[in-house]
């Protein structure tokens, strides 16, 4: 066996690249035949070689002496673009969305390189503790002081906290999928990342958009209902003190018209102005102390709700929940209460879109996930039996539960305390929310899917840019936009967003079962994605149909007939699509099996083998299409107008995608690059990473037929052999099995 040593970097390579790449995303078909049909020189048929420099920007003659200086990510326009059919399905190779910086250095522009001002990198500071603060203090909000009441009052009386049990579970199928992949994906940018990497690029712009319902107009609406509390406390000051309600009527004072200019119905409202702008200002302030506002606020709500908690079991009354579920509701009241307060867990996702700030990311991300969800799930159970154990749930009022319960007592400072909690900390779920939505628009700029400026990271590794353009818009539509308008469009958004995270981690897990078979023809390519979007869509319409229709005959039948295809989807699913070995699984090419090992650690075996060491989510796929069809399930039941703003909101996404991000995306107009390698010529390739984070793919290409090896870094390899292996890997999976096709392509000379 001749082994020859590593040489230097060829001089067209991206030498600061990290290394590895992802075997189906790099280039499409129609890039490659490009290639063959006008590169200068052929490749003979019967040659075996093969190349790992996965960078598309290289030229085709490997032999040129010349260095190469890629664009950098946000210049590239239609005209660099090297892959002359580019595809909206583009997946982004799981070496970089897995890496713990965003892009390989040599991404950035010469300006951001010369500029400290204008980095690319991110400042990893927070830690667990900081991690968690924000979970809680992004999750726990109208859920305490508004829902609770809400559902004792007109679903669940004493068994409040049974709905609130249940939901949990719910929110938990979701949340264990996020817990994963941010352990596999620590980099910013939550389901946008994660769609990015199982389901293209156009899903991913989707589940951006989706988010930035949650970030930007989530914050807009509780910052509207802040602003509408502090009028409403006020009003109830302003009746108590002895003011004729005559008088009132006719001239209001200066303050409540400072308060609500335009009346009860007016649009404008500055007390909601107020609190996003100092939020804004607080953000622009820099990153420290944001944190340690978020941490203080989240630390002084959490005492707020135990001190809540306290008074309230102080004052139970054992009769008060007798009998605990009362006829009027039943079982069906629970899981009504359930499906309401579902939204008050919404907010422990933002965690995953701070990745690219977290220490130990891969450790801490899911713990303090994890750890978010039980600490609200404690809250929000014992703020229920206090609730509810204080006063009978028919009198448990529907908006001011705590206070008016406290005041029924006549615990009149507890009434105060808890009225003025609400108000002072419900600012923070402003704050920490439109936190998050600066590190999505990151990690879009970084892939070139929004302009540059997004991407601009100040000295003091704060996103000034990113917060300045996404606050002002905050602040306008919490400022001219009621509260109502939004309720439906932003909880619709993010359920979808929390379905795409459930369905990326069945595709990241399972693979369909051709491959698997280890054949060398293919029928059903994508059978794991067909059935992924037939459950999900009958998902909603099983939801619409319980929702609406059971009260007849023929809505029965119906909803009968689609569990029976759901549950044979489930089993479909569980039964017919293996488990991954990795990502895409294992593959038939030419004469020879391909054999990825594990991409984030090495190995080999199946994929609970390949992540030990990290947080694996249970029960997948089951869990995931439970949390899926729980989400489709509260979506369904949501306002039409709701459900068709929804629709326009993402159609007008996807048209900003083909008028701007397929034009400007580095993955479909330059691509990924890729590193260093170790292979053989011949039929048999593993691909594996070494080192999960700074390590990188390990390729052994051997001759099936002389057992000649070849050991050393790519780029030397390509100066003897400048056959790219980026050309077998960049095909499609259909034609990638097809010994024909694929000794052409090795060939050069496929005209397919």
């Amino acid at each position: 066996m001749s082994t020859t040593s590593k040489q230097p970097q060829h001089p067209l390579s991206l030498s600061s690249t990290p290394v590895g790449c992802s075997t189906d995303n790099l280039l499409n078909h129609s890039s490659v035949e490009q290639r063959h049909r006008h590169s200068g020189s052929a490749t003979s048929s019967n040659t075996k070689t093969t190349h790992a420099t996965f960078a598309p920007e290289i030229a085709a003659s490997s032999s040129s002496s010349h260095s190469y200086n890629p664009p950098p990510p946000h210049h590239r326009t239609s005209t660099r673009n090297y892959n002359n059919s580019s595809s909206p399905f583009l997946r982004k190779p799981i070496w970089l969305a897995s890496s713990p910086t965003p892009h390989p250095p040599n991404s950035t522009t010469e300006e951001t390189t010369n500029n400290n001002d204008h980095q690319l990198l991110l400042h990893r500071h927070l830690s667990l503790f900081d991690l968690i603060m924000v979970g809680v203090g992004s999750t726990v909000g109208s859920g305490i002081f508004v829902l609770c009441g809400l559902i004792a009052h007109n679903y669940a009386g004493p068994s409040t906290c049974l709905s609130w049990i249940i939901s949990g579970a719910a929110a938990c199928c979701s949340g264990l999928c996020y817990a994963e992949l941010s352990a596999l994906f620590p980099t910013a940018g939550s389901s946008y990342a994660y769609a990015y990497v199982t389901m293209g690029e156009l899903p991913a712009v989707v589940a951006a958009a989706c988010l930035t319902l949650e970030y930007v107009f989530s914050a807009s609406a509780v910052a509207r209902s802040w602003g509408d509390k502090i009028v409403e406390y006020y009003m109830q000051e302003y009746r108590s003190s002895g003011a004729a309600v005559e008088e009132e009527e006719e001239e209001r004072d200066w303050i409540v018209t400072m308060l609500e200019p335009g009346g009860q119905n007016g649009y404008i409202n500055p007390m909601a102005f107020l609190v996003s702008f100092l939020s804004v200002l607080l953000l622009l302030n820099g990153v420290k102390e944001s944190k340690f506002v978020t941490n203080l606020f989240t630390t002084i709500k959490i005492a707020l709700v135990s001190f809540l908690c306290i008074a309230g079991f102080l004052l139970f009354q054992k009769e008060n929940i007798q009998p605990f579920i009362p006829a009027k509701f039943g079982l069906s009241g629970i899981f009504r209460g359930a499906t309401s307060s579902f939204f008050g867990y919404i907010g422990y996702d933002e965690i995953c879109c701070l990745a690219g700030e977290a220490q130990n990311p891969s450790v801490n991300l899911p713990r303090s996930i994890l750890a978010s969800l039980v600490i609200v799930t404690v809250l929000y159970v014992a703020a229920a039996l206090a609730l509810t154990g204080m006063v009978p749930w028919e009198y448990i009022s529907e908006t001011s539960s705590f206070p008016d319960a406290f005041r029924y007592r006549g615990w009149e400072l507890c009434a105060q305390i808890s009225a003025l909690g609400e108000i002072i900390t419900l600012p923070l779920v402003v704050l920490v929310t439109i936190m998050a939505q600066p590190r999505l628009q990151y990690a879009m700029s970084i892939d070139g899917l929004l302009p540059p400026i997004f991407a601009h990271v100040d000295s003091t590794g704060n996103l000034w840019h990113g917060t300045l353009i996404s606050g002002t818009i905050m602040v306008v539509i919490a400022t001219c936009v009621p509260f109502t308008y939004l309720d439906d469009l932003i909880s619709a958004g993010i359920l979808v967003a929390f379905s795409m995270t459930d369905a990326s981690v069945i595709l990241i897990r399972h693979q369909s079962p051709e491959y698997a078979a280890g054949t060398t023809t293919t029928t059903t390519p994508y059978w794991l994605e067909i059935m992924l979007c037939l459950f999900n869509v009958l998902s909603f319409v099983q939801g619409l149909v319980l929702g609406n229709y059971m009260h007849h005959v023929f809505g029965i039948s119906v909803s009968v007939m689609i569990g029976l295809v759901l549950i044979g989807l489930v089993y479909g699913i569980a039964t017919y699509c293996p488990k991954s070995s990795v990502f895409g699984g294992g593959r038939m090419m030419g004469g020879g099996k391909m054999h990825q090992i594990d991409e984030y650690g090495g190995g080999g075996g199946e994929y609970g083998a390949a992540a030990a060491g990290r947080f694996q989510t249970p029960f997948v796929p089951y869990l995931p299409l439970a949390g899926a069809f729980a989400n489709w399930y509260l979506i369904a039941q949501l306002e039409f107008f709701g459900l068709f703003l929804l629709v326009l909101y993402i159609g007008a996404s996807i048209f900003y995608y083909f008028a701007y991000g397929a034009k400007h995306s580095v993955g479909n107009n330059q691509g990924w690059g890729g590193g260093a390698s170790t292979m053989n010529r011949g039929g048999e390739v593993q691909g594996g990473r070494e080192g999960g984070g700074g390590g990188g793919y390990q390729t052994i290409y051997s001759d099936a037929g002389d057992g000649d090896t070849y050991e050393g870094d790519s780029d030397s390899f390509d100066q003897q052999h400048p056959q790219p292996l980026r050309t077998m890997i960049s095909l499609p999976r259909v034609r990638r099995g097809d010994d024909g096709y694929m000794g052409d392509v090795v060939s050069g000379s496929s005209d397919t």
